[in-house]
């Protein structure tokens, strides 16, 4: 879509709201192993329990559970269960070994209806895949010893 179009459109962004279980354990993955940064946050009593994080092109927002008071109650399981992220960028392959120099773990990539895709998982379980584009044949996987 042209930029003025995007500019013009009433609806801008779809930002994902996950909940999470432990706001610093979350962070720790989001900022230091996936890249992003805190741009906004929400912290009532000095502790954080609302942000929203952005690298590049994508957003994000967490909030942790509160564990007691009247907004108390995380769902039951695994809460980010059946949950998949798909973040469309240039080069899921340079992510990949970005993600994998920072200790996350990174599913090898592999070529996935005409897309290169890596994935990993957060601490609660949601699912975030990163794909790009490619020419390569369907069902290709990255030659490791190249990362």
């Amino acid at each position: 879509m042209p930029q003025k179009a995007v500019e013009s459109a009433n609806i801008q962004q779809v930002v994902p709201f996950l909940g999470v279980h432990d706001m610093p354990t979350s962070l720790r993955f989001y900022v230091e192993g996936l890249g992003f940064a805190v741009t906004k946050r929400w912290m009532p009593d000095g502790k954080m329990r609302w942000c929203w994080l952005e690298r590049e092109g994508a957003a994000l927002m967490l909030q942790e559970f509160w564990q007691d008071g009247s907004h108390e109650g995380a769902p039951e399981g695994v809460l980010g269960a059946g949950m998949c992220l798909y973040v469309i960028c240039r080069d899921a392959i340079a992510l990949y070994r970005e993600f994998k120099g920072r200790g996350i773990e990174a599913s090898p990539p592999f070529v996935g209806n005409g897309m290169w895709v890596t994935g990993v998982t957060d601490p609660d379980g949601y699912s975030l895949y990163f794909e790009s584009p490619t020419d390569a044949p369907e069902g290709t996987v990255f030659a490791l010893d190249e990362a």
